[in-house]
């Protein structure tokens, strides 16, 4: 069972720190948010704790850990913003945007003059690229988290440079940039070993189906580089006994996603693997077998535990998730672009003690594999490092623990 630790929840070496830890619902619906987050009153301190582990519109962005919560209210005056740029309007973003307010109330933000804000573009380049043309002409942008739609976009890299050149902090969050031509663009990257959790989800399907197969991944973009280390470190989990038949692009549309799912088993009848890289392709996924009455045919492996895949692997219907920690990377987000704005050394050399060193750029905030039950061929002795594995029962019983239905 995971347990709680301290805001460095990723650094076995660093000391623990006291104080309150708030339940919150992370997965929070658009009706709410549309309703407003209602204004920080009650700052804990900045000491506070946080699970160990735990992605629309061009409208306005969330203002949080201002004098005023509300969706599209203006930022208190003078308080400058720290802004996640999510890569869609994704679910697996809901734990992330609790994390970047309770970051926002525990870390005190106002009294630094600094508010947190998470906004969401139409899930292209060109989205991206408009947001951050937009904060290059304001003054009041203290430092930038993106998950970059995709990793190699040389328009989006050229004006992250310009607002890099302007003195704003830039990290990458869930998913990186191309890191053998873009690493010096941002500080550092917060978020899952991609290519380690493919290999995760890689491992997981030879264990249920040892004899190998064939299989097909499905993804919202392909040249997003979580999407290409996943895909990669899939293959390589797998073992020479699977063959890729394909990798399906969706674009994030969610009609297509399932079409790509039809697509799929009708093309190759050979197929015994259903891969799902993001989020959404696993309800996708479970939505078509379920449709075609053909679960006895495929093992269904994916990312991810939106709330329609918990209940779908309750169900039946899902083989294994491999589960990120969206809360983490926006808590962890904000506290690393906070301490960047602030010029906190201490803050950063224990979040990223070995910056500067090869790899030492990268905050891992890792995975759980999540199985089922302990019927599963799926072993706990098949993964290291960051890598927990649990039953069904025992992941639901840490997000009530949280107060969350995902992650």
């Amino acid at each position: 069972m995971v347990t709680r630790t301290s805001v460095l929840c990723n650094q076995a070496h660093s000391p623990p720190l006291r104080g309150p830890f708030p339940m919150r619902t992370a997965w929070r619906s658009s009706v709410f948010w549309s309703l407003g987050l209602t204004a920080v009153a009650s700052l804990a301190g900045c000491q506070a704790e946080i699970p160990k582990e735990t992605a629309s519109s061009d409208g306005p962005a969330v203002e949080l850990g201002s004098a005023s919560g509300d969706m599209g209210a203006a930022p208190a005056k003078d308080l400058k913003r720290i802004i996640i740029l999510t890569n869609s309007a994704s679910s697996f973003w809901d734990p992330c945007r609790a994390g970047i307010q309770d970051a926002a109330t525990q870390l005190k933000l106002a009294d630094a003059g600094l508010t947190a804000v998470m906004d969401v573009p139409d899930a292209t380049p060109q989205g991206q690229l408009d947001k951050l043309r937009q904060y290059s002409s304001q003054s009041d942008v203290a430092a930038i988290g993106i998950s970059p739609v995709d990793s190699a976009n040389a328009a989006i890299v050229d004006e992250l440079r310009k607002l890099q050149e302007r003195g704003i902090p830039i990290v990458t969050i869930d998913s990186d940039l191309d890191r053998e031509r873009f690493r010096d663009v941002r500080y550092a990257f917060l978020g899952t070993d991609n290519a380690a959790g493919g290999r995760a989800l890689g491992k997981c399907a030879a264990a249920l189906s040892p004899d190998g197969g064939a299989y097909v991944t499905f993804v919202g973009r392909t040249g997003a580089q979580n999407a290409i280390d996943r895909i990669a470190g899939f293959a390589e989990g797998a073992g020479d006994k699977f063959t890729s038949k394909d990798t399906m692009s969706d674009e994030t549309d969610r009609t297509r996603a399932r079409e790509n799912v039809r697509n799929a088993i009708r093309n190759h009848p050979d197929l015994n693997t259903l891969v799902g890289i993001w989020s959404y392709n696993a309800p996708a996924i479970v939505d078509v077998v379920r449709e075609q009455k053909v679960r006895d045919k495929f093992k269904v492996v994916v990312f991810d535990a939106e709330p329609l895949t918990i209940q779908a692997m309750k169900d039946g219907d899902v083989d294994v998730l491999v589960v990120q920690d969206p809360y983490a990377m926006g808590f962890q987000g904000v506290r690393m672009l906070a301490a960047l704005v602030q010029k906190d050394e201490a803050v950063l050399n224990e979040m990223l003690p070995n910056h500067g060193q090869p790899d030492g750029d990268i905050f891992d905030t890792g995975l759980k594999v999540v199985v089922p039950d302990e019927s599963s061929p799926i072993k706990a002795d098949l993964f290291t490092g960051k890598v927990t594995h649990m039953t069904l029962s025992t992941f639901q019983e840490w997000l009530d623990k949280y107060g969350l239905t995902g992650s």
